[in-house]
Parts: C-alpha cells; structure tokens; sequence
C-alpha cells in the first residue's frame, strides 16, 4: 500500500493482473460500423447492448479493459450514462479499466480532466486514463498528483501507432533527443525507484517495427496496433526488445469483430493473450 494514498498503487495492480490474467488490453470501441456488423443500432440502445455484452464476457478475465471515450461520448449525456455503468461494472468484475481519452491541457483545465477521471468520487473513475504530454509534460502535473492520491495510474503518448505521429514525436528537442524520448525520460523520472512497476506508462505503437528509443521507464508501455492494424503478438519482442515484458498490448477490433457471440469474443481474446505470452517468454528464453 502507497502511505500517502492508503491504497495499492496502479503499477502494482497492474503488474499481478498481467501475471495473473495474462497482460492482453481489450478496447471497447463502439464506432458506427462495428454496432453494425453486430446487428446493432447506431443510438443508445445498440451502443448499451455493445457495451454490456464486451463487459460481460472479458471483465473476469482479461486484465484490461480500455474503453474509448469518444465513442461514448458522441452520444451525448446518455452515451456518458453507458460509459459510467461499464466502468463500474469492468472493476467489480477485477478488471482494470484504462480510460482512453488522452486528455492534455493546463492548469485548472488539466486539474478539471484529472478530476473526472482520477477522482474516486467522479462516476467515471478509472485505473488510469491516457493523456497527452504536448503542451509540456509539465502540464501534466495535475494529473500526475491526482492519479498520485487516488493510486491510479498514467499512459503518456510517446510514440503512437499512427503514421502522422512521427512528424512530431521523432522530432528532435532543442537538448538533442527527441520529443518521443524527452516523454520517456520525464515518465522514467516520475517511476524512479518503484517496485515492482511504476504507475506512469507510456503509449508506444506496436506497427512502429523497432522503436529507436530508451524504454527503459521502470513503467507499462501500453502497445496499439495489434490485430487490424497490421501487428502481432510474435512483432512485440522486435519492437519493444528488453523491456517487452512491460508491454500492455492492445488490441480492439481484433477482438470485437467476433461478437456478439460472448463466447467466440472470450475465445479471440484468449487466443491474443497466448501468443503474446508465447512471445514474451520466447524473447525471455533468447536473452
């Protein structure tokens, strides 16, 4: 337990649920054409049946779930309504609940999305929530004490799946590094000497091929790109090389695209957290 806090600190949550439960990240990403294909209305109602049925069948099992905000939040108070109850329900189920909705902003307006989300009296609190770091990874300090006192954690954009990311990501500082490692540096600083992981994680793209940078953050590198987007599991010891056993890896419509058969959705997600496990332990064994 944090002594500040009175409770267990995100990173060692994080670190017995990926050794337990395996490290697989399922996002809930209920975007028009995936409600579709499910045989679901574009309205509420088809995104509450999405979002139950996701929750329902890999809460117990898989260790996290990372549901994407703006899917929810298009539909106004009501979709925000479903996404509190998922929330809610994904912990009582033991999982962790990463909120994906890369927040970045400064001072009281940071401080506000902190409270949202990092806040244990806020209906959307979560284990961590991604942020962005480009207005200075300074401007994240609200966020970085919040998620401090309430034992949640942070997932820093370092280095993203996308394509456009790297015009400014690998760009080199006025210090030398670039911008991706300068990010890694300041979360590497705020993990400094925990144990067994740090609760400030950074988000490095599991499509980049080889990373080029210091992962060294004593924290979890949460890694999208697996499945729809072109990587596998058997790519993450290339990119992510000594530190791979930190990795969270991501995968959504990899997953999905099997509902909304709760049983074919618990199958597809067991079958990405083997061979993610097969990787890891296969780069372990090569060392």
């Amino acid at each position: 337990m944090d002594a500040d806090t009175g409770r267990e600190p995100f990173g060692a949550r994080l670190r017995r649920a990926m050794d337990t439960r395996g490290p697989l990240c399922v996002g809930i990403d209920p975007h028009a054409s995936l409600l579709h294909d499910w045989g679901l209305s574009d309205d509420v109602a088809g995104l509450s049946a999405f979002t139950r049925t996701v929750v329902e069948a890999l809460a117990d099992r898989v260790a996290v779930l990372k549901p994407q905000s703006a899917f929810f939040e298009r539909f106004g108070s009501r979709g925000v309504a479903v996404l509190e109850e998922a929330v809610a329900e994904a912990r009582a189920a033991g999982a962790l609940v990463l909120m994906d909705a890369k927040r970045g902003d400064i001072g009281s307006t940071m401080a506000a999305y902190a409270a949202t989300y990092l806040d244990k009296d806020s209906p959307l609190f979560s284990d961590a929530l991604t942020v962005s770091p480009y207005l200075g990874f300074g401007s994240l300090r609200p966020a970085l004490d919040a998620a401090r006192v309430s034992g949640s954690g942070l997932f820093v954009l370092a280095l993203t799946s996308n394509p456009e990311g790297a015009e400014v990501q690998r760009a080199t500082t006025e210090r030398g590094p670039s911008v991706a490692q300068t990010v890694l540096d300041h979360a590497a600083e705020e993990n400094a000497g925990v144990t067994p992981l740090g609760s400030v994680g950074a988000v490095v793209g599991a499509t980049l091929g080889e990373a080029g940078v210091n992962l060294a953050i004593n924290g979890p590198l949460l890694a999208p790109g697996i499945g729809a987007q072109g990587a596998t599991p058997a790519d993450l010891p290339g990119v992510f090389g000594a530190a791979v056993g930190h990795v969270v890896p991501s995968v959504s419509r990899g997953v999905l695209r099997h509902g909304p058969d709760v049983y074919a959705l618990r199958a597809a997600a067991e079958r990405f957290n083997d061979d993610v496990r097969t990787a890891v332990e296969g780069a372990r064994r090569a060392r």
